[in-house]
């Protein structure tokens, strides 16, 4: 079945805290419903860590295969004679749409999530707080830099995000998985 949605990431649906819903990115129009395979994944919660959740959380985030996980994942496709990726990406979308979520569970598959697409039942005046708030509902999410001034917003800029202009040590070179580029909200 495929669903009308932002293509900007892979959005899962809770309701009244309680998983209901996953569907991919799709073609940039439309996106597959993932949900059975999200189900068997330890870094996706079943039902949000609340005793008082939102009616309604639609949150828009990354699937991803770490890049030493994505090595040994290969090393035991091979080992088993069994065909190997080429990238983690290719990895990780070809496990969130297998037919068999029993074989979903076997990849070492993670999520991060940072953004809400829908909401209902509960707001925040920041897009810290809502980070900060996601991650206290279980889902995770990347610890977001706090700035008061556009001074600050320059200068974590310089030195965390591109680390003086050091490629081998920018923020990119830090996270743990294939990625494109960084995306700086401010």
């Amino acid at each position: 079945q495929r669903y009308h949605y932002d293509p900007a990431g892979h959005v899962i649906r809770y309701e009244d805290g309680q998983l209901v819903q996953g569907f991919t990115r799709g073609d940039g129009e439309t996106g597959d419903d993932i949900t059975q395979n999200l189900r068997p994944l330890r870094a996706i919660p079943l039902r949000l860590a609340t005793d008082q959740p939102p009616r309604v959380l639609e949150v828009r985030g990354e699937a991803y295969i770490a890049m030493d996980e994505f090595a040994a994942l290969n090393e035991r496709l091979s080992a088993e004679g069994e065909k190997t990726f080429p990238n983690a990406r290719n990895a990780t979308a070809g496990a969130l749409k297998q037919l068999d979520p029993a074989l979903v569970a076997t990849r070492p598959l993670r999520a991060v999530f940072y953004g809400v697409c829908a909401l209902e039942g509960v707001g925040w005046p920041t897009h810290t707080e809502c980070l900060h708030a996601l991650r206290a509902y279980g889902l995770p999410t990347k610890q977001p830099w706090s700035c008061r001034s556009m001074a600050e917003v320059l200068d974590v800029y310089t030195r965390e995000v591109v680390s003086g202009y050091d490629e081998a040590h920018d923020a990119r070179s830090r996270v743990p998985y294939e990625i494109d580029g960084i995306v700086v909200k401010v």
